[in-house]
């Protein structure tokens, strides 16, 4: 498939194509098509989660980093990227780095551990 086929349409009708790919397991295709609807869209936050999604299920871990660390310097709050942002830094062998996230996770979902 070429590129103009990942770019094709409303971005309505992108973010389904993306969903459905990833839906599919086919985690590239996904990240091709949501990189576009992210540069367009810069702003939402749900495609460029799901864009980090895509990129840490294919293991370019770098480029999830990058695109979680834009969601939480954004929204500090966003509990699901701030989780993905410690599972990706602890793939990536950073487990000291990961743990503040991971924490701050916890804490976000409620999750205060034992009293």
């Amino acid at each position: 498939m070429d590129s103009t086929y990942y770019g094709h349409g409303s971005p309505a009708e992108r973010w389904e194509r993306a969903r459905m790919f990833f839906d599919a397991k086919d985690y590239t295709a996904a990240a091709r098509v949501l990189t576009g609807l992210v540069e367009e869209v810069p702003e939402q936050t749900g495609p460029r989660l799901l864009l980090a999604r895509a990129y840490y299920h294919s293991a370019q871990l770098r480029r999830a980093e990058a695109e979680l660390r834009v969601i939480v310097e954004r929204d500090p709050v966003e509990h699901y990227a701030r989780l993905m942002l410690g599972r990706t830094l602890q793939r990536q062998g950073r487990q000291e780095e990961a743990e503040s996230h991971l924490r701050i996770a916890s804490a976000l979902a409620g999750d205060f551990g034992p009293a």
